[in-house]
C-alpha cells in the first residue's frame, strides 16, 4: 500500500513535470483491498482507511462504537477538522423487497470498517481489455464487443 510519503513525492513529481512528460508518468499503484480489515487506532488511520474506502469499487461493513453495523458502498465522505467533525454516507445493501435508505455516519463512530464487497472493477484494466480482444482476434472471432457481466 502507497504511504502518505509516497502519495506526497508523487505529487511533488506532478507538480514539477512538464504537460508532455504528464502523458507517461506513473500512475498509483493498485491495492488490492478486498477482504481487507484496516486497523484503526489513531485519527491518521481511520481518515486513510475511509479515505480508500471511499475510492473502493465495492462494499464496505461499518461497525460503529454503539455495536450497530453498515453493509454497503460508501459513496460521500465530508472531512472535517476533527474525526468528530468528518463524515460519511454509504447506501446500505438492499434487503429483500426492502426499502434502502442512506445512511450518514460520523468518522468518530467508527469501531471497525471491513473491505467486504468484491471489487467490482478488479482486473477490468483498458489493458485486459485489449489483451482479451486480441486473444479472440488471434482465435478467429468476429464482431468483439465489450459486454457487460450480470449484476450479482
Amino acid at each position: 500500500m502507497a504511504t502518505a510519503e509516497q502519495e506526497h513525492l508523487k505529487i511533488e513529481q506532478l507538480q514539477h513535470a512538464a504537460a508532455d512528460d504528464l502523458e507517461v508518468v506513473a500512475g498509483r499503484e493498485k491495492e488490492n483491498l478486498e477482504g481487507w480489515i484496516p486497523e484503526l487506532a489513531t485519527e491518521p488511520e481511520v481518515r486513510e482507511a475511509l479515505e480508500k474506502a471511499f475510492d473502493y469499487r465495492g462494499d464496505v461493513t461499518v461497525t460503529c462504537k454503539d455495536g450497530t453495523t453498515v453493509e454497503g458502498y460508501l459513496y460521500d465522505r465530508r472531512s472535517g477538522t476533527t474525526l468528530a467533525d468528518s463524515l460519511f454516507r454509504i447506501i446500505p445493501k438492499a434487503g429483500s423487497g426492502a426499502t434502502v435508505k442512506r445512511v450518514t455516519i460520523s468518522y468518530a463512530d467508527v469501531a471497525a470498517l471491513q473491505f467486504s464487497g468484491r471489487d467490482t472493477a478488479a482486473g477490468k484494466t483498458f489493458e485486459a481489455w485489449v489483451k482479451n480482444y486480441w486473444e479472440k482476434k488471434a482465435a478467429g472471432e468476429t464482431n468483439i464487443r465489450i459486454e457487460p457481466e450480470a449484476l450479482d
